[in-house]
């Protein structure tokens, strides 16, 4: 996947979570962030990934966010690993 289609499906993921007033102070408190931070981060690709890896750590929330977007489920774990800080992650 091209960075720039995983950036928007990152956005997208974005805009579900923090539309998502179940989700949204569930991400906000395992990030440390606030409300400010999702408006203030949402074009840095790091927080991108952050967003992303939060909500694929769920297939509840894969399948709602991929539903809601008319998304494939593989789609935001290939934007998550299309986006920086993926080439850190080892499964050992």
């Amino acid at each position: 996947m091209k960075h720039e289609q995983a950036q928007i499906i990152a956005l997208q993921a974005l805009g579900w979570l923090a539309g998502n007033e179940e989700l949204c102070p569930i991400f906000l408190g395992a990030s440390g962030g606030s409300v400010d931070d999702l408006r203030e981060r949402a074009t840095d690709p790091a927080f991108q990934a952050a967003v992303l890896e939060f909500i694929t750590m769920d297939d509840t929330w894969v399948i709602a966010f991929c539903d809601a977007h008319d998304l494939k489920y593989e789609q935001p774990l290939m934007a998550r690993y299309a986006l920086p800080g993926a080439e850190s992650v080892h499964w050992t």
